[in-house]
Order: C-alpha cells, then sequence, then structure tokens
C-alpha cells in the first residue's frame, strides 16, 4: 500500500496544462476511482489502465482486494480525452511497489489500449511545450507523436509503443527478464524542412479576370478582404484556390502556432503547417463548427484558418447567424467565446474571400436569363448585412469570359503565381520594416501580436503610417461623399491604397492609389 505521483498534460481550449496525477492504495473492500473532474473518457481509463497492466506482466489492479483513489489536479480544470492513461499506469504500479524510478522533471501522455499498445493522441506539440516552460526535463509518449513532439528543441523526447517498454525503460528494481535492460532512444530533434507544396493550378491557369487577379494580388499584400461575384462557372473557386498559392510561407513561430492549433483540433496532417491554412467549410455548416463553440468551447474553421485563408463559396447561403457572427472576428481579428463551464479566446486573424452569384439563379446580367423575381433578388441581397458588406475591403466583378480565351493557350508573358508572390513577398517586407518596434495591439490577445500588415492598422496608426497629402485628402473625402462611405469604410479605403502603393514600391499614398481603391469598393451587379 502506498502513495505516487506522476505528471501529465492536456490541452482546455488552445492552452495546455500540467495534469499532476496522484495514486493512493490503501487497504479495504475492492474500489477504485477516479476524482478531478473526470468526463467519460477518463472515468473509463479503469478498464483500459487494468487491462493494460495485466498485459503487460503484472497483476491487474481489479484483481487485488484494495482501495485505489486516483487524484487529477487541479481539480476544478475538466479532464478530457485519453492523454492521462499512461501517467495512471505508471501511478498505480508506483504505488503498489512494482517499479521503482524517479517521477519529477517527466511528463507521460499517451492512450492504452488493453493489450498494453500506446496509442496516438491529439494536441501534442502544444503540451510539449508547456513541459518545457515548466522545466520537464523527459516526455514519454505514443511513437506516433515522436516527430511532432521533436520539433521542440530543450527537452528529451521517447517514442513508445507498448506500456512495458516505457517501464523497463524506466524501472530501476524490476530487472530485466531477457539480457541486457533494452532502453528508449531519445527521438531526434525533427529538422523543419520546408517542403515545396505542389498545386493543381495557379493563376497563370485562370483565362482572363485580369481585373479579378489584380485584386486578389493586393489582398495578399495586405492580407484584405475580398467578396468576389458573378455568374456561375466564371472561375471564382479556381480563383481562391489560386490565391492561396501567392501568400508569403508561415515563419518558424506563426508555423509551430497553427500547427499547434491544428493538433489540438485533430486536423493535422503531418507534422508541421509551413504554408498559411485553406479552409472552405460548406454552406450548410453549422454556428458552433466555424464560429467554435460548446459546452467546453472549442475551436471553429476561423481559428483554424488562423494567418490563412477562409473561403465561404455560395457565401449568402451561410446561415444568417453564422454570417452574423463573423463581424467581431474581422474586426478584432481573435474571438471570445463565453459559456457556463468557461470562456476561451481563439485567435482568428484570417483573410476572407468569399463568393456569390448575382441572383439565386445565378443569372442576372448573363446572356442567359434570369428566372428570378425582384423579390428574389431583394431577399438574396438582404442576405448579406452592411455590417458585415463594410468589413470587406475589395469586391471584385468575376463576369463571363469570351470562349475564345478559354480554348486559347495562356499568351506569352502571362503572369504566373510565382511571380505574382514575388512582388506580395517584397510588399510584405515593406509592411514589416514599417511596423518594425511599434508596441503590441491594445487588442492582442497574448501580449505578444503586433501590427504585421496594412489591414490591421487602426485609425491612430493610419495617421501615423499612411498620412494622406492634402489633395489626395480633399479628393478622398469627396468620393466619400459621393458613394456615403461609412467611417470604418473610409479607414479601410486608405489601408487598400497604402498597400497598393507599397505594391509599387511608393513611399507616399498618391491620388492614383486612392483611386484604384475607391474602384474596388464599389459592388456593381
Amino acid at each position: 500500500m502506498g502513495f505516487s505521483k506522476c505528471y501529465s498534460a492536456q490541452a482546455v481550449g488552445l492552452n495546455a496544462h500540467i495534469v499532476c496525477v496522484e495514486v493512493d492504495i490503501s487497504k479495504g473492500l475492492a474500489s477504485f476511482s477516479i476524482v478531478g473532474l473526470p468526463d467519460k473518457s477518463v472515468d473509463e481509463s479503469k478498464d483500459r489502465i487494468s487491462a493494460a497492466i495485466k498485459n503487460s506482466g503484472f497483476k491487474s489492479p481489479k484483481a487485488k482486494n484494495q482501495k485505489i483513489i486516483i487524484s487529477l489536479t487541479p481539480a476544478h480544470i475538466k479532464k478530457e480525452g485519453t492523454n492521462f492513461d499512461l501517467a495512471m499506469a505508471l501511478g498505480y504500479l508506483l504505488a503498489g511497489g512494482e517499479i521503482k524510478f524517479d517521477s519529477s522533471k517527466k511528463i507521460f501522455l499517451g492512450e492504452l489500449g488493453l493489450n498494453g499498445e500506446l496509442r496516438t493522441i491529439r494536441g501534442t506539440l502544444p503540451l510539449v511545450k508547456k513541459a518545457k516552460e515548466r522545466g520537464a526535463k523527459e516526455v514519454f509518449l505514443p511513437f506516433g507523436n515522436a516527430d511532432e513532439a521533436s520539433m521542440i528543441s530543450g527537452i528529451n523526447v521517447y517514442g513508445c509503443k507498448t506500456l512495458a517498454e516505457v517501464i523497463e525503460h524506466l524501472n530501476v528494481i524490476r530487472p530485466p527478464e531477457n539480457g541486457a535492460k533494452q532502453e528508449i532512444p531519445v527521438h531526434q530533434t525533427k529538422e523543419i524542412h520546408r517542403e515545396k507544396v505542389i498545386r493543381d493550378y495557379g493563376f497563370e491557369d485562370v483565362r482572363g479576370q485580369e481585373t479579378a487577379k489584380r485584386g486578389l494580388e493586393i489582398a495578399a499584400a495586405g492580407r484584405h478582404n475580398v467578396l468576389m461575384f458573378g455568374p456561375p462557372g466564371t472561375g471564382k473557386t479556381m480563383l481562391a484556390r489560386a490565391f492561396s498559392q501567392i501568400l508569403p510561407s508561415l515563419s518558424l513561430e506563426e508555423a509551430l502556432e497553427i500547427t499547434g492549433i491544428h493538433s489540438i483540433a485533430g486536423t493535422l496532417k503531418g507534422s508541421l503547417i509551413t504554408e498559411p491554412p485553406f479552409r472552405a467549410p460548406h454552406h450548410t455548416s453549422s454556428y458552433v463548427s466555424i464560429i467554435g463553440g460548446g459546452a467546453f468551447p472549442k475551436p471553429g474553421e476561423i481559428t483554424l484558418a488562423h494567418r490563412g485563408v477562409l473561403f465561404t463559396d455560395e457565401f449568402p447561403e451561410f446561415e444568417k447567424r453564422v454570417l452574423e457572427s463573423l463581424r467581431e472576428p474581422l474586426e478584432e481579428k481573435f474571438v471570445s467565446i463565453s459559456r457556463a463551464k468557461g470562456t476561451e479566446v481563439f485567435p482568428a486573424n484570417f483573410i476572407l474571400v468569399a463568393a456569390m452569384n448575382p441572383c439565386p439563379c445565378g443569372h442576372k446580367g448573363t446572356k442567359k436569363e434570369c428566372i428570378c423575381s425582384a423579390g428574389d433578388i431583394y431577399k438574396y441581397e438582404r442576405k448579406l448585412s452592411g455590417p458585415i458588406m463594410d468589413r470587406i475591403d475589395i469586391f471584385l466583378n468575376v463576369a463571363e469570359v469570351d470562349y475564345k480565351k478559354l480554348s486559347d493557350k495562356a499568351p506569352e508573358g502571362t503572369d504566373t503565381s510565382e511571380n505574382i508572390r514575388n512582388r506580395v513577398l517584397k510588399a510584405r517586407k515593406i509592411q514589416e520594416k514599417r511596423f518594425e518596434g511599434n508596441p503590441p495591439s491594445p487588442k492582442a490577445t497574448d501580449g505578444r501580436r503586433r501590427i504585421s500588415t496594412n489591414s490591421e492598422m487602426n485609425a491612430k496608426d493610419l495617421e501615423k503610417f499612411a498620412p494622406l497629402g492634402e489633395k489626395e485628402k480633399n479628393m478622398l473625402n469627396a468620393a466619400a461623399t459621393r458613394m456615403s462611405l461609412s467611417p470604418r469604410a473610409y479607414h479601410r479605403i486608405i489601408k487598400l491604397a497604402r498597400t497598393i502603393a507599397d505594391l509599387e514600391g511608393s513611399e507616399n499614398i498618391q491620388e492614383k492609389h486612392l483611386l484604384e481603391a475607391l474602384g474596388y469598393r464599389e459592388k456593381k451587379n
């Protein structure tokens, strides 16, 4: 009979927490209980770890007449998932005196199969990062998670296949049955390689639509929101998917941040995300799946698109509640979700690329006959409220293309995605230099996020970083009066003009830059 203490970890929202696993074994009627706000999957671990311990060469906890209590602390945090199986199994064997090792400075993660096999878990990257910050020197986890975990340097990562393998590596009192003791090698720190992503098509494969391509180039350079409208089949979806190719690759810090988010959400494919994510939820997606939420708040599509692109095809067909809930994330760059059981703040700094038809049937203003009534068209357009439209910087008319352009090969000198991307990178570097040393945004959720692109400037920043000359100011004021622009739209015109000037390499915003920006502001069907 005895007591032991081991350490594990879990993610709550997007934040990792270290969890202390305390095990007490005492005499009494046979019982096995887990305390500390466990959910169903944690409570079911009693059966998993009992079978795993038995199949690893030890006597099952349920085969002994003893009272077992496992406490997961801090007790006020809801414990979810199967991360704690390995720590609980080792803690039980330690408390019973069947094995002996120093559990301090060690973190144990992993789900146990009934045969003692370790199975992969979610959220490895942020959990290991948190373990390192808390002073842990070693982390033991499933072999399938070792590559992801090894991206965090400064902590020894052990990729394990079975419970028995972990016990043999750690145990200092139980002699190996066959030959020398087998130790698990430290998983080598993974070198980060930026593999070139092969795309099906690029901007050079889209025939015509030069105005749309230009608008998307500006959007990529300054991270501006875009709405493309036009008849079905004119290339809106193709342009949106090609758009992700012209975005700059993520920095190492951004790549680790995005990889951690997708690891927790269970959408990670591979070990590291180095390119901006592209998310394209269907228009029937629910409010929670897009924004995030649930009894215990989970990230939604806008968070999975963080530092990347959220493509919303058939934009007006999304549920009204979903469209209206995009207001705050588009402005604040994060979303705060409050529930009775907790509040979570998720990052949501994405580029919105929306697409819509001119009317429900899609043929208004085309060679084909539109069958929609005036009421149908009015109702369709009314789905997009003024506040949502006000948060979009660029409106692009993707019109019908001449059949001759479709059948001909791309002419010599056609701009490729690579050429456009190089211009975007050049403009982004100008912006990085401009905002270098600027203090963190007061809206930053982690105290570290700084302005990096023109779209993130507020009204005060515009005075400092995007001043207008007297001539340009008068011209913009006259245009704003004619177009009845809101103050938000007025400021967005200046941000857009600043990006256009950056693409041209101009130090100051000129009248032609404002005129082009104003041209993208008007939505004409």
